[in-house]
C-alpha cells in the first residue's frame, strides 16, 4: 500500500454572517465544509464529485491555504500545514500546486507565456537559477505538448485547450507533489477534455504526482480517479475506490447522481431505474439536522433527523459493497455503467 501524502482530519470551513453596519454581530455561519476526513496517497488520483455548491472549490482552496481553516487538520507528509505562515508556508506551497476551472480567467491578459509559467521561480529562485529559467519555461512547454517557441505570446493568442495547458505548466514549474484540479475541464470542449486529462495522466506517471481532481463530469471522474470521494452540502457522504463507488454505490445521493449520467446504449438506459430527486438542495446557512440529505431522499426516516449518520463502512454489508458511506440505511442498488 502507497504512505499517505496528504491527510485531511475534521477540516471545517465556516463563513460568518453578520447582521449591523458600525458594530457588525455574526448571527449565523455558511457551513461551507463542515468536517470533512479523507486522505490521498501517493501516486494516485482522488477524484471529488457532488453537485454546485456542494463545497468542492472550498475544500481546494482550503487545502491549499488561500481560505483559512475553521477548525480541523490538514496534514501534508505528516506535518500540519494548516496553521503555518510566512516562510513555512511559503515552502509547502512548492509541494501543492493548483490548476484553476477557467483557463480564460486564471491566466493573466498582460503577462507573456514565458512570464506566466516563470512566475513561481521569482518566488521560489532556488528552482531555477535566473540565468536558467528561459530554458526551464521552453522545457516545460514541451512537457505540456506546446511549441517552446510559444514563450513570448500572450494568452488571448491561445485556444481554451492550450490555455489551460499553460495553467498546468504553471503547476509543474516548482516540481510539486501534488496538485488540485479544480473542474480543469469543465470549460472545455468535450473533444479537449479527453486531449487534456490523457495530458494530465502521462504527466502523472512520468512524475509520480498525486491528483485530487474535482469536478461535476461523473464519466471523467471514473476515467482518471483511483479512489473516488462523493460530497453533500460540505460533508462527504461516501467514499472508496471507482469500482466501489460505480458499481456498488451504497448512500441514496450517490445512487442519484450516477442514475443521472447519460447511457449511450439504448437497451441499458430504457432498463435503467432513474432517480429523480425532489425539492432543491437546502441552504449551507441552515442544512437539516440529523442526515442532511434527508429532504431529498426516499428513504429518510425519523431517525435521520435525529442522528447524524458517521462515514464508516456499513457493517450490514460486504464483499465489493464494503467502503465508507455515511448513511443509516445503506443498499446496493443496480446502476448502469457510467
Amino acid at each position: 500500500m502507497a504512505e499517505n501524502i496528504l491527510e485531511v482530519k475534521d477540516l471545517v470551513k465556516h463563513y460568518p454572517l453578520t447582521q449591523g453596519i458600525l458594530f457588525k454581530k455574526q448571527v449565523g455561519a455558511v457551513k461551507a465544509v463542515d468536517g470533512i476526513s479523507f486522505e490521498l496517497k501517493k501516486g494516485e488520483t482522488l477524484g471529488i464529485v457532488g453537485e454546485s455548491g456542494c463545497g468542492k472549490s472550498t475544500l481546494a482552496k482550503v487545502l491549499m491555504n488561500l481560505e483559512r481553516a475553521t477548525s480541523g487538520q490538514v496534514l501534508f507528509k505528516g506535518e500540519d500545514i494548516s496553521t503555518l505562515q510566512g516562510a513555512a508556508l511559503k515552502a509547502v506551497r512548492r509541494n501543492i500546486q493548483m490548476v484553476f476551472q477557467d483557463p480564460y480567467t486564471s491566466l493573466n491578459p498582460r503577462m507573456t507565456v514565458g512570464d506566466i509559467i516563470g512566475e513561481p521561480f521569482e518566488i521560489h529562485p532556488e528552482v531555477a537559477p535566473k540565468g536558467d529559467r528561459r530554458k526551464a519555461v521552453q522545457d516545460l512547454l514541451d512537457v505540456v505538448g506546446l511549441n517552446p517557441e510559444y514563450i513570448n505570446r500572450y494568452p488571448h493568442q491561445f485556444s481554451g485547450g492550450q490555455r489551460q495547458r499553460i495553467g498546468i505548466a504553471r503547476g509543474l514549474a516548482l516540481k510539486p507533489e501534488i496538485i488540485i484540479c479544480d473542474e480543469p475541464v469543465s470549460a472545455l470542449d468535450v473533444s479537449v477534455q479527453a486531449q487534456v486529462i490523457n495530458l494530465l495522466e502521462q504527466l502523472q506517471g512520468e512524475f509520480g504526482l498525486s491528483y485530487m481532481f474535482i469536478a461535476h463530469d461523473l464519466s471523467i471522474v471514473r476515467h482518471i480517479s483511483d479512489r473516488v470521494g462523493v460530497m453533500y452540502l460540505g460533508k462527504m457522504v461516501e467514499i472508496g475506490s471507482d469500482e466501489e463507488i460505480y458499481e456498488n454505490a451504497t448512500h441514496p445521493y450517490t445512487q442519484a447522481l450516477l442514475s443521472a449520467v447519460p447511457v449511450p446504449d439504448p437497451t441499458a438506459r430504457e432498463s435503467r431505474e432513474r432517480i429523480i430527486l425532489t425539492g432543491d438542495i437546502p441552504s449551507p446557512a441552515n442544512p437539516p439536522s440529523g442526515c442532511r440529505f434527508r429532504t431529498r431522499c426516499w428513504k429518510a426516516e425519523e431517525r435521520c433527523s435525529e442522528e447524524v449518520p458517521l462515514l464508516a463502512v456499513p457493517s450490514l454489508l460486504e464483499g465489493a459493497a464494503a467502503h465508507e458511506s455515511a448513511c443509516h440505511f445503506p443498499e446496493v442498488r443496480e446502476q448502469a455503467a457510467a
